[in-house]
């Protein structure tokens, strides 16, 4: 038997996030949906698996609930199901990262298209910013992308603040994992004065997905933060494993 794996963001304005908890944790339980969905007041941040027809009935509900129809959302195929249980939280930020003024609901950067992505990044004006991690930049990433040689993304407020400055960085391209990270970046980035502040429209894993190998300037794989552990173009499972000393991302042989 086989599971879908659905994920998906979106940063709006909510209200009453008690009453979303309850209702959301009831549609997931009553479909034997598994996960982890993120409430907070700037919006939902959700991963949640089981079978196809029950996880559309409980995105819809959702969907409806939320009076928003156009959630862009990532599905994959998992052989077994990977959570235990299902847990709806509140929280402070759908992800963390501790600075007001990194709020997407009042501004964010330019979206750029996949279709779009590789011109952009292949203009010398343009400063091109990997905005995750130190181990997921080392398994894969764009080409000339700086590192920013962080270990967790509440460091990136400091690594703006030292690398870059918005009198002579006149044009930054981001890109993340799916998009949020990049959200939260722009917006910030935007309140400290950058001008043109561009950002990936459905992360890497977008990219990977629509962009053929024969045109990418993608340079390895991509870390996923489910069983795949990394894919690479066209989501295709990746190479890697975690290690079972460490927990991290290793090649498998």
């Amino acid at each position: 038997m086989s599971f879908t794996f659905a994920s998906f963001y979106r940063f709006l304005v909510l209200d009453n996030l008690k009453d979303l908890q309850t209702k959301f944790l009831n549609w997931c339980n009553e479909s034997q949906i598994k996960g982890t969905i993120l409430i907070a007041k700037e919006g939902i941040n959700a991963n949640i698996v089981g079978e196809k027809k029950e996880l559309d009935k409980v995105i819809n509900n959702i969907k409806k609930e939320l009076n928003y129809e156009s959630l862009e959302i990532k599905f994959c195929e998992v052989e077994k199901m990977p959570f235990k249980r299902m847990k709806v939280k509140i929280k402070r930020e759908i992800i963390t990262f501790g600075i007001d003024e990194a709020n997407p609901n009042i501004q964010v950067g330019t979206y750029i298209k996949p279709k779009d992505w590789n011109n952009l990044i292949s203009n010398p004006e343009v400063k091109v910013v990997d905005t995750r991690n130190e181990y997921e930049y080392e398994i894969g990433t764009f080409k000339n992308a700086q590192n920013p040689h962080i270990d967790s993304f509440t460091q990136f407020n400091d690594y703006i603040n030292n690398n870059l400055n918005p009198e002579k960085d006149e044009k930054v391209a981001l890109f993340c994992t799916g998009g949020i990270r990049c959200e939260k970046v722009t917006a910030l980035m935007l309140s400290k004065g950058f001008k043109e502040v561009y950002h990936l429209e459905g992360g890497i894993l977008k990219y990977l997905e629509e962009i053929p190998p024969q045109e990418t300037l993608w340079e390895g794989e991509c870390f996923v933060f489910d069983e795949r552990i990394t894919v690479k173009h066209g989501l295709e499972k990746g190479s890697y494993q975690l290690s079972p000393e460490n927990g991290q991302p290793v090649v498998t042989l």
